[in-house]
């Protein structure tokens, strides 16, 4: 069963504790740390094994004049300022930015299919299994993953590469995955990776 990993959000704005979005992480640099260095294992890993990362990163104009507000969510971002395309909480943590040639895909609503051309691509790529990280758990993971489900793809969550600023939450939220998911702890994800392939991944940028 082919494998592709989705990296959700790790962008400054979610994930530094200095960003102006603390749905994703608890406001300091211990959290953080964590989280990236968990992502971080699972990117490498996947990529040491050959297996497609494809990055989603979200955020808008200036005058965030495209945000439809209808939630809470929403409405906080254009208070906030935040997720401006071009701006340092825009960008994606250097640790766990793409590498060249990898796809990225840009959205501007909470699930990672909304808006993107991502269910093409993954068929294209010929992928049955996801593996999930990101953050917010309890917001773009939580959604793509149920998005992805729906859609036919077998869902794995990477539970330690993604975070919530309430532990409560984070728990909460991958209880309710695990009726739609299996839910792994990196190392054991990546120790499950087949032997990398001869055939580089496809990549590029939408």
């Amino acid at each position: 069963m082919k494998t592709a990993v989705i990296a959700l959000h790790y962008q400054n704005e979610v994930l530094h504790p200095e960003g102006r979005i603390s749905l994703g992480v608890a406001r300091d640099t211990a959290a953080s740390g964590k989280v990236i260095a968990a992502a971080g294992a699972l990117l490498s890993g996947a990529r040491s094994a050959g297996v497609p990362v494809i990055s989603v990163r979200i955020s808008f104009r200036p005058d965030h004049a495209e945000v439809i507000c209808n939630a809470p969510i929403f409405r906080n971002v254009v208070a906030r300022g935040a997720m401006v395309e071009g701006t340092w909480g825009a960008e994606f943590v250097p640790e766990l930015a793409p590498l060249d040639g990898e796809f990225v895909l840009h959205h501007t609503r909470i699930g990672a299919f909304t808006g993107t051309p991502l269910a093409e691509r993954l068929q294209a790529l010929g992928v049955a299994h996801l593996v999930i990280g990101g953050v917010a758990t309890n917001s773009t993971v939580l959604t793509t993953a149920a998005q992805a489900v729906d859609l036919g793809w077998e869902v794995t969550i990477a539970s330690d590469a993604c975070s919530c600023a309430d532990p409560i939450a984070q728990e909460a939220t991958l209880n309710t995955l695990s009726h739609i998911a299996t839910i792994r702890m990196v190392e054991d994800i990546v120790t499950g990776f087949p032997v990398a392939s001869a055939t580089p991944p496809a990549s590029g940028h939408f």
